[in-house]
């Protein structure tokens, strides 16, 4: 019962901040940035990134092998939460609401957008401290812009963002041991 109550709550919360953050949706200033934003959390740049640091670090680089380490455990965890909770999107669930995007499938959670870019801001910092907060500021960025353009909510990001996160970090402790 409790349990139950507490699922309730943290719904409330979850439909509260969705909300609060689709109000931002009124500026199209703001939705292009959205979509720009999102767009930049596609993978193409992930690619980009992994054949860069290996063709100039080398195929055996830490880098290049932790990116291939982190998308090896990342994606297949990704794939089986979100086909396991079944959560449907925001615009499949709210009466009256639309994304301004389509998503590439049906379900939200976790979000995989948000998964693989704290994983890559988290690998990236890692190697290179320097611009460590800047990658965390845009893989964040990447997280709100999901729920500013209506295709997941709050809890979807987090969920993305603990499982980038700790992706990153097994990666790390396995080739680095």
């Amino acid at each position: 019962m409790k349990a139950l109550k507490t699922l309730q709550t943290l719904h409330e919360y979850d439909l509260t901040l969705f909300n609060r953050l689709n109000a931002l949706r009124l500026n199209e200033d703001l939705i292009r940035f959205n979509r720009y934003i999102s767009r930049s959390g596609d993978g193409h740049l992930y690619l980009l990134l992994f054949f860069w640091s290996g063709w100039q670090q080398g195929y055996q680089s830490p880098l290049f092998m932790a990116i291939l380490a982190g998308f090896a455990i990342e994606r297949p965890v990704y794939y089986i939460l979100k086909n396991s909770f079944k959560r449907n999107r925001p615009e499949s669930v709210l009466e009256d609401f639309h994304s301004v995007i389509e998503p590439a499938d049906r379900f939200s959670f976790p979000s995989g957008h948000t998964s693989a870019a704290f994983m890559i801001a988290v690998l990236c910092g890692y190697f290179y401290p320097a611009i460590f907060l800047l990658l965390l500021g845009w893989a964040l960025l990447v997280g709100v812009s999901r729920i500013v353009l209506g295709v997941h909510f709050p809890t979807d990001t987090l969920m993305g963002m603990a499982l980038g996160i700790s992706t990153a970090l097994i990666s790390l402790e396995v080739i680095l041991s």
